[in-house]
């Protein structure tokens, strides 16, 4: 059994994960902003649809996958100190909307510098993944101008595990384009570079999430995952 910190537990990505995890028998601390308006992500979620992968806690043990919802911020070191202590991974799937990127992402990212679990996985941005013919999404023409202010400001967050994360064993994990939040799990995905055309479902980036933290393949890189197939 593995024992994981969620940031972001409460979003549509942050869901996913726990769910991916307590299916897979592991112990979850999930943090939010508000721990009194979550229950568990094993119950029927309209938003993130899954093939149903039931976790009976009812003869709950030490041992037994659970989920635990916690208060926290994602760009308080002492927070992230104290929640991933004695955890074997940590996951940040937390994004402010309301705050500045070029703000909110790098003070996330030099909080999670003092991760206490050892293996970080980061959620990133297909925008800043390089193509396979080479060079950066956000720097095509077409590249909506109103998209760049968030897509620089999570960069620049990249940029801080890539200067400081030496210490730590950091992935920063993204779809190789978008998510497709209505698609249903298939159970499959792969590593693919940055395309705009590409996507993959929710259930299926818990997936890779989840097979990072297991059988970890990557280190200190920015890896893209897709399941649907390129027009």
């Amino acid at each position: 059994m593995t024992e994981i910190t969620v940031f972001g537990a409460g979003g549509r990505v942050g869901r996913a994960v726990v769910r991916e995890a307590l299916a897979r028998g592991h112990r979850v601390t999930a943090v939010v902003r508000d721990p009194s308006a979550h229950t568990s992500v094993v119950q029927d979620d309209a938003e993130v649809k899954a093939k149903p992968r039931p976790v009976d806690n009812s003869h709950e043990s030490a041992d037994a996958p659970s989920v635990t919802y916690v208060r926290g911020d994602i760009t308080d070191a002492e927070a992230v100190a104290r929640l991933t202590e004695g955890k074997d991974a940590v996951v940040n799937a937390a994004a402010d909307l309301a705050a500045d990127p070029g703000e909110h992402f790098p003070a996330a990212n030099r909080a999670l510098l003092a991760s206490q679990a050892p293996r970080v996985i980061a959620v990133g941005l297909a925008t800043y993944l390089e193509m396979a013919e080479g060079g950066l999404w956000m720097d095509l023409p077409e590249f909506q101008p109103e998209w760049r202010p968030f897509a620089e400001g999570h960069l620049a967050g990249v940029n801080v595990l890539r200067d400081g994360g030496n210490g730590l064993d950091w992935l920063v994990l993204s779809p190789s384009g978008d998510f497709d939040h209505e698609a249903e799990g298939t159970g499959e995905y792969r590593v693919a570079p940055g395309d705009p055309s590409s996507r993959i479902s929710l259930p299926d980036f818990a997936l890779a999430v989840l097979d990072e933290i297991e059988k970890p393949s990557h280190s200190r890189a920015h890896v893209g995952v897709e399941n649907q197939m390129r027009s």
